[in-house]
């Protein structure tokens, strides 16, 4: 499907196609049921002899006829609304590609090009030139693409390939849409006589099995993942089904697939961004749809002091109605934002493809991002990243600019092994670490409640990690995985060890890391399970102190124990953090990180020998 088709496609008119087909279907439902109930059932006492026994066969025809007219226009309306699924998806990401490239001041061409202007500070006494930018979906040559648009001093160049790179997608999208449906439709022609005979069934019975595969929500031959499975049940789920299985349940359940612990990361990302696109632009039609501030937000009223403004009565009944709906839009909006510049940024200082691999704008109450940089499937060492307290959507961008430079650094220490970082915020987390703070008297971070309820789902998550990684890796091992946790979140990973059986056995991590740790709810690290030599800790200075040494306060280690206490038996890592969240500073290529971050990543990549202790 080329441009111009797909930027002037109306989905309204297949919406309005497949609920026609669907209502004639209903229709001939209703005839079918009032022939058979009715007209034939009140013949049959009415009448009797030669001429009533041809009217019943005439009317069993009628019947029959009615009968394939109401499952193939409902076959129809079924691949119809399939086809919409998919090519809405495509053609929003298309409309929001060739919107930006409109913010940037550049020009969308017929064949999807996206033309940029002159622009950026002057070469040799010249304005670098404009140009066109051709879309690519390789990724091997997008990354190409990126990085000569990165080069060019005109600016406009990167947003212009970064468009015409989107564009490119949903044009793929699209035609792999259209290709996949119109066989399915083309499929429910009936023959041009008007008896239905048993071939015509036949045929039917093989358009429902085609359309039930293709189309989840009338599917009914389709097995469903397992109810309170683990990953090894969601695995072999999912191995155990056909593609064009997989396929209808990746289009039409995205949400399930994206969801499920053990399945393959590729498979994941896939159906969590699909449904992220779709949330993004929801979120953004919500948004659009609140009418604008009030002009006159103030008023003056006199007082004895004299005059005093205050916002006028206009603006106020306009922030009661809708205030509150639009911070919150706005604050999800600028997560997904977030989230979508970590796509964006693929390529840049040598960062990998992002994986989504989990995503809910409601979450368990703050929101649910899962994101990769690289795939964790075949990686060679996967560092795991749990944020902590005041974690939320609106703001994950900090966490996962730390997974990026996680990523950065490790790498640069492991050159040739596959790295990839996983930023996990899967949780509803404290919101305050001390009192005052958000206006708590008596912090939430103060109660272990938010850390036991996490405990198991991210001991779910490195489950699945696990059990992806010998699916998918080619080698059958699991790979090298350290589990980091700052502040709060190590508090989770304490509760996570604790929250297995002894049949499920130790927490599936390698090596653990406690940064800025108020404690793990154990008195020593063997009581979690972690292996001796595997546990590590950092402790920074300023506001660290206060966090840190409130764990001895506020008991979220057993018997006002923390990681950095010597008795707990961590390895205790050299930290130049001058902050509570300085753990990771550093540059964005990871060729200049600071010794806490260094020391993550050396553990991260297994050179433990490197890691310097205090």
């Amino acid at each position: 499907m080329n441009y111009a088709t797909l930027s002037a496609l109306k989905l309204s008119e297949f919406t309005e196609a497949a609920d026609g087909y669907r209502s004639l279907s209903d229709s001939a439902s209703t005839s079918k049921d009032d022939i058979d109930n009715r007209v034939a059932a009140g013949m049959r006492k009415a009448l009797e002899g030669e001429a009533a026994g041809s009217a019943q066969g005439a009317l069993k025809a009628l019947s029959d006829n009615f009968h394939y007219v109401q499952t193939e226009c409902g076959l129809i309306s079924t691949a119809l609304n399939g086809f919409i699924y998919d090519i809405e998806v495509a053609k929003k990401k298309l409309d929001a590609a060739v919107a930006d490239a409109g913010a940037a001041k550049c020009t969308v061409n017929p064949d999807g090009s996206v033309s940029y202007p002159a622009g950026g500070a002057e070469v040799d006494g010249k304005v670098p030139a404009g140009g066109t930018a051709s879309g690519l979906t390789d990724s091997s040559a997008r990354g190409v693409g990126r990085q000569a648009a990165n080069l060019d001093p005109n600016p406009h160049h990167r947003a212009a390939q970064e468009c015409a790179d989107r564009i490119a997608a949903a044009l793929k999208e699209a035609t792999e849409a259209d290709e996949k449906w119109a066989p399915k439709l083309r499929a429910l022609k009936a023959d041009d006589d008007l008896t239905v005979s048993a071939r015509d069934w036949v045929d039917a019975k093989s358009d429902m099995g085609g359309a039930s595969k293709a189309a989840e929500n009338y599917f009914g031959s389709i097995k469903h993942p397992p109810e309170e499975g683990n990953s090894e049940d969601n695995a072999q789920w999912w191995k155990d089904l056909s593609p064009q299985e997989r396929e209808a349940y990746l289009s039409l359940h995205p949400d399930v697939v994206g969801a499920l612990d053990g399945l393959p990361a590729e498979v994941r990302d896939e159906a969590n961004r699909t449904l992220f696109s779709e949330t993004r632009a929801k979120y953004q039609m919500d948004l659009d749809s609140i009418p604008a501030e009030p002009a006159k937000k103030f008023k003056t009223i006199n007082t004895i002091n004299g005059p005093f403004e205050v916002h006028s009565d206009e603006w106020r009944a306009w922030n009661e109605k809708y205030g509150d709906r639009k911070s919150e839009l706005q604050g999800v909006m600028r997560g997904m934002t977030a989230i979508q510049g970590r796509f964006d940024r693929t390529g840049e200082n040598g960062l990998p493809e992002a994986y989504l691999l989990g995503f809910d704008p409601v979450g368990k109450g703050d929101g649910k991002v899962i994101l990769a940089n690289g795939n964790p499937d075949t990686a060679d060492h996967t560092g795991v990243y749990v944020p902590g307290t005041g974690s939320n959507l609106e703001n994950i961008g900090k966490d996962l600019h730390r997974g990026d430079i996680l990523w950065a650094t490790s790498d640069k220490l492991a050159p040739g092994q596959k790295i990839s970082t996983i930023t996990w915020f899967d949780y509803d987390a404290p919101r305050s670490a001390f009192p005052g703070d958000k206006g708590d008297a008596i912090p939430e971070a103060m109660h272990d409640q938010y850390a036991e309820k996490a405990g198991p789902t991210l001991r779910g998550f490195m489950d699945g990690n696990r059990v992806a990684h010998q699916g998918e890796s080619g080698t059958g091992t699991p790979g090298h995985t350290t589990l980091i946790g700052h502040s709060y979140g190590s508090t989770v990973i304490g509760d996570a060890a604790k929250s297995g059986t002894f049949h499920d056995g130790p927490l599936a991590a390698d090596d653990v890391v406690a940064v800025g740790s108020p404690g793990m709810q154990a008195d020593r690290a063997a009581d979690l399970g972690i292996k001796h030599g595997h546990m590590w800790a950092e402790q920074g200075g300023g506001s660290d102190n206060f966090v840190t040494g409130g764990g001895k306060v506020i008991g979220l280690g057993d018997n006002w124990t923390i990681p950095t206490d010597p008795d707990f038996g961590a390895n205790i890592m050299q930290s130049d953090a001058a902050d509570h969240g300085a753990y990771w500073n550093g540059s964005d290529d990871g060729s200049k990180p600071s010794v806490s971050l260094k020391n993550q990543a050396r553990v991260i990549v297994g050179d433990y020998g490197s890691v310097t202790l205090d």
